[in-house]
C-alpha cells in the first residue's frame, strides 16, 4: 500500500507535478536524444524545453508557504536562535546536495567515456566542488556541475532573507503593532515591481523573493474565518505587477499562491483524497512523487545524461529509439529519486556514517562487550 495522503496533500500535489516537469524539461533541453526524437513530437518537445521549467516557480511559491507556517504561523517569528534555524535548513538542503553532487560527477565521467556533447560538465576542480557545497557557485560564476543547481543556493538565501525580514520586524514591532507581514510584503512587492525585472540580480534572493513571498503572504492570508482583504490584496499585488511587466513566471507563482491559500481557506488543502477512488488514488500517488520530489530533482540530471550516453552510443540519430530512451530515462529518473530518498535524504547518511565508525572502533566494541557481560 502507498503512503496515506498527507495533511497538505495539496502541496505534494503540486510538488509531484512540478518536479516531473523539470525532469522532462531537462530531458527535452538536454541531450542528443530530445534532438533526434524532435521530429516526432516537435510541439511537445519545444513546449518541454521552453515552458515547463516555469514549474520551478510553484517550487518558490510553495517554499515561502512552508517558510512562514514553521517560522511565524501568525506573523511574529517564533524562532530564539535565527543563526540556528538558518543552519539547520542549510543542512537539510546540503547534506542530500552534496551526495547528489558526487552522483553528478560520476554520472558526467560515464556520460563522456560515451559521447561528446555540450551538456556534459567537465570533470570539476576542488574549489568548483567547493563552491557548490559552501552554495556560493551562482555567486562566483563556476560552471555547474549539474542541472538546476542554482536552485538550492537561492532555496538557502530565500529561507535568510525571510528569517532576517522577521527577526527585524520582531525587534522593531511592539504589542499593539506587527511589522512582520508588511516588511514581508515590502520586500515581495520590491522584487516583483523592481528586481525580478532586471535578469542581472539572478543570483541573489530578491530577484525571485517575488514568488517566494507570495507563497508566505498566502499562508498569512489564508487562515480560515480570517478577513478576504488580505488575500485580495495579494490578488492585486500580483495583478498590478504583470499589468506593469507581464512574466508567465509570475502569473505562475501568483495563481500558486492563490491555489495554496483558497485551499488552505476552504480546508480542502488538508482532506484532498478524501472523495472517492480515484481521488483517494490520486492523493496517493501525490503524496509518494511529492515526498521524493527533492530527490527526484537532485539526481535525475546524472540519470538523464548516462542514458543520453547509452542511446547516443547504440542508436545515434534514430528518432523512436530516442524516443523510447527519454521515456526510460524519465523513469530512471523516478526510480533513481525514490532510492536517493530513502538512503539518502531521509537516512541522515552523515550520522550514519559516523554511529557506524564509532560502533566499529576498539574502544567502542570493548565497551559494548563489557555492557553486554556485565547484563
Amino acid at each position: 500500500m502507498g503512503p496515506r495522503p498527507s495533511r497538505l496533500a495539496c502541496v505534494d500535489a503540486l510538488k509531484a507535478v512540478s518536479s516531473q516537469l523539470i525532469v522532462l524539461h531537462h530531458l527535452a533541453f538536454y541531450g542528443p536524444m530530445s534532438d533526434a526524437a524532435q521530429s516526432l513530437a516537435p510541439g511537445l518537445i519545444g513546449w518541454l524545453a521552453d515552458y515547463a521549467r516555469i514549474a520551478v516557480q510553484v517550487f518558490l511559491v510553495i517554499s515561502g508557504f512552508l517558510a512562514a507556517r514553521s517560522l511565524a504561523p501568525g506573523g511574529v517569528l517564533t524562532l530564539q536562535s535565527p543563526l540556528a534555524a538558518l543552519w539547520r535548513r542549510y543542512q537539510k538542503l546540503v547534506v542530500p546536495y552534496a551526495f547528489a553532487i558526487v552522483v553528478a560527477i560520476v554520472g558526467a565521467a560515464i556520460a563522456r567515456a560515451w559521447m561528446h556533447h555540450d551538456s556534459i560538465p567537465a570533470a570539476p576542480e576542488l574549489a568548483q566542488f567547493v563552491a557548490h557545497i559552501l552554495l556560493l557557485h551562482n555567486i562566483l560564476d563556476v560552471d555547474a556541475l549539474s542541472a538546476g543547481v542554482w536552485y538550492i543556493a537561492i532555496d538557502l538565501q530565500l529561507f535568510a532573507l525571510l528569517v532576517m525580514a522577521l527577526w527585524l520586524a520582531r525587534g522593531v514591532s511592539r504589542q499593539w503593532l506587527s511589522l512582520g507581514v508588511p516588511i514581508v510584503a515590502v520586500l515581495a512587492a520590491a522584487s516583483l515591481f523592481w528586481f525580478n525585472r532586471d535578469a542581472h540580480w539572478d543570483i541573489w534572493a530578491v530577484y525571485f523573493f517575488g514568488a517566494y513571498g507570495l507563497g508566505a503572504l498566502a499562508f498569512w492570508a489564508s487562515s480560515p474565518g480570517r478577513s478576504l482583504l488580505p488575500l485580495v490584496f495579494l490578488a492585486a499585488m500580483g495583478v498590478a505587477a504583470l499589468a506593469v511587466d507581464f512574466r508567465l513566471r509570475i502569473a505562475v507563482a501568483l495563481a500558486t499562491a492563490l491555489l495554496l491559500a483558497l485551499a488552505r481557506r476552504g480546508g480542502w488543502m488538508e482532506h484532498w483524497g478524501s472523495g472517492g477512488l480515484s481521488a483517494r488514488w490520486f492523493a496517493r500517488l501525490s503524496a509518494r512523487f511529492g515526498a521524493i520530489s527533492y530527490s527526484v530533482f537532485l539526481v535525475h540530471f546524472p540519470v538523464c545524461l548516462v542514458v543520453n550516453a547509452i542511446v547516443f552510443h547504440l542508436a545515434p540519430g534514430q528518432p523512436w529509439w530516442n524516443a523510447l530512451g527519454m521515456a526510460v530515462a524519465w523513469g530512471a529518473s523516478n526510480v533513481a529519486g525514490a532510492v536517493f530518498h530513502r538512503y539518502v535524504e531521509s537516512a541522515d547518511p552523515i550520522r550514519a556514517v559516523v554511529a557506524w565508525l564509532i560502533a566499529g572502533s576498539p574502544a567502542r566494541s570493548k565497551t559494548g562487550i563489557e555492557e553486554r557481560a556485565g547484563g
